[in-house]
């Protein structure tokens, strides 16, 4: 948590308060969830959709290693450039801070009223195939959608 992060504030039975970033996408998760789980079955490859901080979303592998983890430091700057990331075969961008073995295939900031709230992306092992210009297209339209419906 930063300075001038927005917060959820819980208590538990015990009446201890609870502290908690507040992530608009998160909100999303459910549908997040569902569109995962589409994404895979359209592509048969790794969906995964993320807020600034943590994975929130997966379908088709690699959701024990990914699903809640922080995501990296490159992953953060790929959606802090704005642009859709494809991955060129030569660099490599961890999904996970605390995973080496799941790389950034394709990545599409999700961008609300000017802000970046976190990205959709297809993941794959390290050293696999690069994504498909069918991929690159559904993540820019995915990210698209999901930042239309956090507007209203």
């Amino acid at each position: 948590i930063r300075e001038g992060d927005p917060l959820e504030i819980f208590t538990d039975k015990d009446g201890e308060l609870i502290f908690k970033k507040y992530s608009p996408i998160g909100e999303l998760g459910d549908f997040a969830a569902q569109i995962c789980d589409s994404l895979k079955k359209t592509t048969d490859g790794i969906a995964a959709i993320c807020d600034r901080d943590s994975i929130i979303a997966i379908a088709g592998g690699g959701k024990r290693e990914l699903m809640d983890k922080p995501i990296s430091l490159q992953l953060s700057e790929i959606m802090e450039n704005r642009s859709t990331y494809c991955h060129s075969g030569a660099d490599f961008v961890p999904v996970s801070a605390a995973d080496e073995k799941y790389c950034v295939s394709v990545a599409s900031p999700v961008i609300t009223e000017g802000d970046v709230m976190g990205c959709v992306m297809f993941v794959s092992e390290r050293g696999s195939a690069r994504a498909s210009e069918v991929e690159q297209k559904l993540t820019q339209t995915v990210a698209a959608f999901l930042g239309k419906q956090m507007e209203s």
